[in-house]
């Protein structure tokens, strides 16, 4: 399986080679040349198996370069019931992704597929700690190292600092917008004391951040240099490995590979939803991907005029659901490639358009009739959706979810289908976002045992203004290179 960039760049790499230079050389996103197609026999071969062991099946097609004794050993260390234990009984810990399903609405099945049972109870941590062995294992055969510049709106940033924290040759810079966090998501990140995690508090939102990590990424004399890799969605191997779930959802709430299902996921960046998107490209069977935005409502936008207008950062609300507080969805780019037919020179002057114009327009363009052929819809959700959402979930099926979650749920609950499953993309554990579900239902979330007093423990943070020569001179200040 060879690799190409978004944006038109020659060099085809191996899984290897793009899993730790995260950007192409042209500023472009890695894709596989072509998908692997999966077989409704294969799904049906693939039902009884065990989360590791669907994940090698699933991504043995997209990594050749990785013998097949050391890929199936790398995925049975990483997903086990050891890692993904939290807030779950005994009787189910060997399933790390259940669904709980809250009940008929409209005559349509609704479940919640859990993903947020891992370290740092959130969906992230489904991939980055796979991405964290990966690393460790491929810088190991290379005899490397790897400084990983990352950004984050609140659950990747954590997610990856817990899944590299200790890991030999990689040190995190992770970047995320001072202040506009929830407080238990700065008390995960910054109460860290690992030598080889440097967070950065940048002034501004998450869009700066992401930018500025683009921007070092672009130079590609100071990323050789400094040994720059990502782990924000932007890389490969977080999108790939997330793909792995949606498989695993589809068979858990089917007994056919006959049947289809639909997927609602809380989007911000697009990085959860284009796993679904690549999934049902491969043949997976679903029948929507419903794409639920916050207040900051770009993708619902594009989805349902053709518009894709990135908002400035003084027009980047902060909401409730601060993860998906995002108004330049980096993955968006991998599935404009596949709307285009993989025209690289348009996708490239499409996303030049975005960073000069502030983004394009194919309402009037053909190819955006071609949207409904891949499955999406979107809607939006507001504060006061996501407060009744959560109350009326807890009312009626006794279940607690957090407010992006809500977001799903809020969302997924205008395309309900007679006989065909609705799975609502689970995105954090409650107690991320404590004041609004206290809001919400009067009282504050359970938090896991290890998870008490977190807020009180002593934090490391640099708050940093939104510049990027600044944040490579710290880079050279730490590698001393």
């Amino acid at each position: 399986m060879k690799y190409v960039s978004t944006r038109g760049h020659e060099a085809k790499l191996g899984f290897s080679e793009i899993l730790l230079e995260g950007l192409a050389a042209d500023g472009g996103l890695y894709m596989p040349e072509s998908y692997p197609k999966v077989t409704r026999e294969q799904l049906d071969q693939w039902r009884h198996l065990s989360y590791a062991d669907l994940a090698y099946e699933v991504l043995s097609l997209y990594c050749d370069d990785i013998p097949s004794d050391d890929l199936r050993q790398i995925l049975r260390k990483t997903y086990t019931a050891e890692v993904y234990c939290n807030g779950r009984s005994a009787d189910n810990a060997n399933d790390i992704t259940p669904i709980h399903w809250l009940g008929d609405e409209q005559g349509t099945r609704v479940g919640l597929l859990s993903l947020s049972n891992g370290p740092t109870l959130a969906f992230k941590d489904m991939a980055m700690q796979l991405l964290g062995h990966l690393f460790e294992y491929t810088l190991a055969k290379r005899g490397q190292e790897l400084n990983i510049l990352g950004a984050t709106s609140g659950d990747t940033g954590s997610a990856a600092e817990y899944a590299m924290r200790g890991k030999k040759g990689v040190r995190v810079f992770m970047l995320s917008p001072h202040g506009k966090m929830s407080p238990f998501q700065v008390a995960q990140m910054y109460s860290l004391q690992d030598p080889n995690i440097i967070n950065i508090a940048i002034e501004g939102v998450f869009d700066d951040a992401q930018d500025i990590v683009k921007a070092v990424s672009n130079d590609l004399t100071f990323k050789a240099r400094q040994k720059i890799g990502t782990v924000n969605s932007i890389n490969w191997a977080r999108v790939v490995a997330q793909v792995v779930y949606y498989f695993k959802g589809y068979l858990a709430a089917t007994t056919s590979s006959e049947q289809k299902v639909s997927f609602c996921v809380p989007s911000g960046n697009f990085g959860n939803v284009c796993a679904g998107h690549i999934a049902r490209m491969m043949g997976l069977p679903i029948e929507k991907l419903v794409v639920a935005t916050n207040e900051n409502d770009v993708l619902d936008e594009f989805f349902k005029t053709g518009v894709y207008r990135a908002r400035k950062s003084a027009e980047t609300f902060h909401t409730s659901s601060p993860s998906m507080d995002i108004s330049k969805a980096s993955n968006f780019e991998r599935f404009i490639y596949d709307l285009l037919d993989h025209d690289g020179a348009r996708v490239k002057q499409m996303f030049k358009d975005v960073d000069t114009l502030g983004g394009f327009d194919l309402a009037a363009d053909p190819v955006f009739k071609k949207v409904a052929s891949y499955g999406f819809v979107s809607g939006r959700s507001t504060h006061q959706n996501r407060l009744e959402t959560i109350r009326d979930v807890h009312g009626k099926y006794s279940v607690l979810i957090d407010t992006h979650t809500a977001d799903g749920v809020r969302v997924a609950r205008d395309y309900l289908q007679s006989n065909i499953p609705m799975l609502v993309l689970e995105t954090a554990l409650p107690i991320k976002f404590a004041e609004t579900i206290a809001e919400a239902i009067g009282r504050l979330p359970d938090r896991p045992a290890s998870f008490v007093g977190i807020e009180d423990q002593p934090q490391r943070v640099m708050v940093m203004a939104a510049d990027v020569q600044a944040v490579k001179s710290l880079i050279e200040e730490h590698t001393g290179l």
